[in-house]
Parts: structure tokens; sequence; C-alpha cells
């Protein structure tokens, strides 16, 4: 597919709130069968052109590929580059950092966003934002507001809506001239996630096909993330995975790995409407 046009990050930022969304654990070729088969409609509505981007993860498994992303360095395009990118710390001899580039100088995005006058808040999901120890603390630690419960978690069925929930009161009490950055990271792709198809046992086990039952249940409720995102103002929106994860491909299982399936995701920006997200 295509690289995505890249937005004037100067122009966005200050002018928006930003979203940034983390689908952990999703598989690219299963993101693509869905929406190409209408499984995912409220996803693919946004997706430009209905279908996402391919993608290199900047990390095999959920820490690498966030202190990634925080530095700046989002999933990469699958194709030969360099490849601008939307924000970037202020370094000599960037190859990547272009005119459009939001360039900030502090360590990483979160403190840069910060500085630029947004309000950071996090919606933790998989362990390492839980805040139940030093590891689990460090990435939620970079935002003046971080959230975590067991309800979020990898073992909740529920767990996307009991992020929402929590999304929408944070949002409901902010200021309304406050600018926001807000990242979720979304835990009901990542394993287990049998208990999202009809039929399917633990003692089974998660498959493909769960992984994929497990992304229909996030489309179910994606648009109530996105209508609160955009109710202040207009939003800008990045949807991605951080790294994928296999089930069996090449006799491998889970990520952390080099792997096809692990390094290949799904990705996509676009711009949300307050006006759009009232309807």
């Amino acid at each position: 597919m295509p690289e995505t046009d890249m937005p004037d990050m100067k122009d966005v930022v200050g002018r928006h709130d930003i979203l940034l969304v983390t689908l952990d654990t999703l598989r690219y070729d299963v993101a693509v069968e869905l929406a190409a088969a209408g499984r995912i409609p409220h996803l693919a509505r946004h997706l430009p052109g209905g279908r996402w981007e391919e993608r290199h993860a900047p990390g095999s498994f959920t820490y690498a590929s966030h202190q990634a992303i925080f530095a700046g360095f989002l999933p990469t395009p699958a194709a030969p580059g360099p490849h601008p990118r939307l924000f970037a710390a202020g370094f000599a001899g960037s190859e990547t950092t272009a005119d459009g580039t939001f360039v900030y100088d502090t360590p990483d995005l979160v403190s840069g966003l910060a500085k630029a006058g947004y309000h950071t808040v996090c919606v933790g999901g998989v362990g390492f934002f839980n805040k139940q120890g030093p590891l689990g603390s460090v990435l939620p630690g970079l935002f003046h507001e971080s959230h975590w419960a067991p309800e979020f978690g990898v073992t909740s069925p529920h767990s996307f809506e009991n992020q929402i929930a929590c999304v929408e009161r944070v949002i409901g009490e902010l200021p309304s001239d406050q600018r926001l950055f807000l990242f979720v990271n979304v835990s009901a792709l990542h394993q287990p996630n049998w208990f999202h198809l009809p039929g399917a046992t633990r003692e089974a086990g998660d498959t493909r096909e769960t992984h994929a039952a497990a992304l229909e249940y996030v489309d179910r409720h994606i648009g109530r993330l996105l209508t609160a995102a955009s109710s202040r103002r207009p939003c800008f929106a990045i949807v991605c995975s951080d790294h994928g994860t296999a089930y069996g491909d090449d006799g491998y299982t889970g990520h952390r790995l080099g792997h096809a399936s692990v390094w290949t995701v799904p990705y996509a920006h676009f711009f949300l409407d307050p006006a759009e997200a009232a309807r």
C-alpha cells in the first residue's frame, strides 16, 4: 500500500488534540483481511482509502516498541526510505526530520507535547502500563496523568469498554481550552484472547481466529473512543500496532522474536472532526 500522506505536524500541534492508540499485538495480515471483508466497519471508515498501511514495528514486544514510539519513532513504512517522521527530537544528522515534522527539544514526544501546552494522559492496558512495580511504571510515568486497573488488562473480556469509560471520565473533567494528548494501549488483542470468539475454550487456547475476533470486539466499541477524543476540537489520530504475534507461523509462537508476523504491523493516521463525532 502507498505510504500515507504526511500532514504538517507543526500546524497540527497546538491546534488539534492528539490521540495515539496502540492495538497491542495486532497482526497486519489479520487487520487487512478483516478490513477487506467488512468485519471492522467502524475502523475501516477512518482508514485512508479504507485500507491499513503496511509498516514495520520499531520493536518486537511492547516495552521496546513503545520506548521507540514515545521517542518519535512510529512504525516505519514497509518500503525503502528514508521516510519523514511526524515527530522527532531535535538532534544533528537526523535523516527523517522533514519540514512538516514537529521537532521537540525534550527526550521524548510526551514531554515535548507537554512543553507545547498539552495535558498528557495514558490509559494503559498490558502489564508494562500497570504501575504495579518499577518496570510497569516507566512508560506511564512519562505522562501527567496515567490510569490502569485490572479491568483494563489482558484477562478482562470487557477491557476496551472499561478503558473507554475511563477516557470519557478524563475528558469530561478537562477544561475546554486545555489541549490533550491521549494515549490508549488496547490490551484486547493480546493473549489471552480466546474468550472473544463464541465457542472457543480456554483449553483450546488462542488462535489466529480468536485474535481476529478480538479485533472485531475492539471495532464494535472504538467509535466511542474516537467520539470522545474529538468531542472538544479537531483531533489528529494515530492508530497502529506496536508489534504482531505468531500463532505457529513457521513454528514460532508469541512475540519478542524476529518473524514477519511480529515485525509487520498495520498503521493509519487521520483527522477527526467534532461535528462528525457529534452525529
